[in-house]
């Protein structure tokens, strides 16, 4: 195993078992949690800025305003996200969230078709076909959407479109984005403190260095995916990416009892059908693809 497939490895499984991360965080609010993830997270990424010497882009910025708009925009998807992932997961949905990263990948593939004008292959339209019946059997089952597992898909695909079509790189994009709500989140705890509601310095030992720590919890498994996915092919990506909501989905079940019915079995089941659909048949066009520049 080479040294990028270890390193995309170690990226997923870091944000498949998050869940356990949050749950142990369980008793402060979820937007105070989110706050310190944003200004730790700002600090930790400005320490690899420093690091590496990439300061020039920063210069580059009054020039692009339509680039700092982007990036305003991925930075309110991006905090919603986890806002909503961080409330979900203790307030018990972790297997409604995990169905969300699932569904991902598929909600990708559709906003390429509609918004960059990407053409869908034929088993693709079979696997977002299956992949919205299996929606449609879990609302009509429950008599409601699975709203947290299509927030995280719809606002975590709208989030990959933008970047994807944004000029900065992973690490400078992150950072930015951490800049822009780095402000709105010290603001919040300020707010918190001077109305005694802060849970920093009142919690438990544990609960405070978590809290700390939430800026290497973010930074880490992001560039552990950038160095693993400068190494491996898009193929193993996408195979792999399947292992954060793998761990998230057994976590929830096996882990913290959270109910599994026959009625969601079949749903899920129908969306990973899908999935399995999807990712053969990107794994046949890419073996096509490579034998015929070989040839």
């Amino acid at each position: 195993m080479n040294k990028g497939t270890l390193y995309a490895l170690g990226s997923y499984a870091l944000w498949g078992f998050l869940p356990i991360y949050w749950k142990l965080l369980k008793g402060v609010p979820p937007l105070e949690i989110l706050s310190h993830r944003m200004v730790w997270g700002l600090l930790v990424l400005l320490g690899l800025l420093a690091y590496k010497q990439r300061w020039a882009w920063l210069g580059t910025l009054r020039y692009k305003p339509r680039t700092v708009m982007t990036f305003v925009a991925t930075a309110v998807l991006l905090s919603g996200n986890w806002y909503v992932y961080i409330w979900a997961v203790n307030a018990g949905f972790i297997v409604e969230t995990s169905l969300g990263y699932f569904i991902n990948p598929l909600v990708n593939v559709l906003f390429g078709a509609i918004f960059l004008g990407e053409r869908l292959r034929g088993w693709q339209k079979v696997a977002i076909v299956l992949a919205l019946l299996g929606v449609l059997w879990l609302t009509f089952s429950y008599r409601a959407l699975p709203w947290i597992a299509l927030t995280l898909a719809v606002s975590f695909g709208l989030y990959g479109l933008l970047r994807k079509t944004a000029e900065l790189e992973s690490l400078e994009g992150l950072s930015l984005e951490m800049m822009i709500l780095f402000l709105p989140a010290v603001a919040y705890l300020v707010y918190s403190g001077v109305m005694g509601d802060l849970s920093l310095g009142r919690v438990s030992a544990l609960q405070n260095v978590l809290l700390v720590m939430t800026g290497v919890v973010t930074a880490v498994p992001l560039l552990l995916f950038a160095m693993g996915a400068r190494r491996v092919t898009l193929t193993t990506l996408g195979i792999l990416q399947y292992l954060a909501p793998t761990c998230q989905f057994l976590i929830g079940v096996f882990v913290y009892d959270e109910p599994f019915s026959q009625t969601q079995l079949v749903g899920f089941g129908l969306i990973w059908l899908a999935l399995a659909i999807y990712t053969s048949e990107g794994i046949v066009v890419a073996r096509r693809k490579t034998a015929v520049v070989s040839v």
